[in-house]
């Protein structure tokens, strides 16, 4: 069986939940040979292994540290050159977008960012994409040289699926543009305790209707309640309500958990092209003409301070 590349995203050794899912993925279209780089690399293997990696290909250096997306590229690409893959996937961050262009322009192959899903037929990997503001979805295939997929996260379960995940060292040779540009400092993220925004399986979101960043509390105490994370619309973040890094929709994050609950968020298109692949989605919102009530499972007509508290205390009720 064709061996499929699969760029890992981790920190200091600990696999993100995209990767677990680019493995699920892979294995569909042949056998997942895990690609681990910078710190703690090697300490990925048994997680990787447990999800179905057959190899974990491994490189530590201080160019993955002090220097931006080149030396990864580098180092890909000679992963690439030992393995010839029939397709290399990555998560679709944003340095894992990059590094994935470079690659592809590097080996001339063609590209496929932001899939949702991944399925093989006798020609290659097809993979289906939601496009124009979600309004369609499409399935394609490169036609020139080896695929290259980034894949939006919760696309696929996480599923244990136990394979050798033997761990064997990546040669890498860095080029002269590995050192163009350095990371001068680094100023880590106030964490709030909450899952990460893109990877969360629940998302609760506040809208124009929030009427005040005061008010946000009434949507983190629904978020907490679910172990969730906090999104915000466009208009609560341009009306500094919120972080710009919680903004869901176009000009924001794209989004698609397993759940979306949006609250005092009318439903303009811009939000709707973030968030729109959620498996589910549940509105509060008072005009029952809102746009939002066109897309959602399940939609109340109410006022969110109303509907919202007594939603976060029948969770905390049931939970206890």
């Amino acid at each position: 069986m064709a061996e499929v590349l699969v760029y890992v995203d981790h920190v200091d050794g600990a696999v993100r939940k995209p990767t677990l899912e680019l493995l699920t993925l892979a294995r569909r279209i042949g056998e997942p040979v895990a690609v681990a780089l910078g710190a703690g690399a090697e300490a990925t293997a048994p997680t990787l292994a447990e999800h179905g990696a057959v190899k974990v290909l491994t490189a530590d250096a201080a160019e993955f540290t002090d220097y931006l997306v080149v030396p990864k590229v580098d180092a890909v690409q000679a992963a690439y050159e030992a393995v010839s893959p029939a397709a290399v996937l990555f998560p679709s961050s944003a340095e894992a977008k990059e590094i994935a262009a470079r690659l592809a322009v590097r080996i001339g192959s063609g590209i496929i960012t932001d899939a949702v899903d991944l399925e093989a037929d006798g020609k290659g990997p097809v993979a289906t994409q939601s496009v124009f503001a979600a309004a369609y979805s499409t399935r394609s295939r490169v036609s020139k040289g080896t695929p290259v997929i980034t894949v939006k996260p919760n696309s696929a379960p996480v599923e244990a699926a136990p394979a050798a995940g033997t761990v064997e060292p990546l040669a890498v040779s860095f080029g002269d543009a590995a050192t163009g540009t350095k990371v001068v400092s680094r100023t880590p993220r106030e964490s709030t305790g909450r899952p990460e925004l893109t990877e969360a399986a629940i998302v609760v979101s506040g809208g124009r209707g929030v009427n005040g960043a005061e008010n946000f509390a009434v949507i983190e105490a629904l978020a907490d309640s679910l172990g969730a994370a906090v999104g915000a619309s466009r208009a609560a973040v341009d009306a500094g309500w919120y972080p710009h890094s919680n903004q869901v929709g176009q000009t924001g994050k794209s989004v698609s958990p397993q759940l979306y609950i949006a609250s005092g968020i009318s439903g303009a298109i811009q939000h709707r092209a973030g968030m729109q692949t959620s498996k589910t989605i549940v509105a509060v919102n008072k005009d029952a003409e809102a746009p939002i009530f066109d897309l959602v499972d399940y939609g109340v007509v109410g006022d969110l301070f109303e509907v919202v508290p007594q939603l976060t205390d029948e969770v905390k009720a049931r939970k206890g």
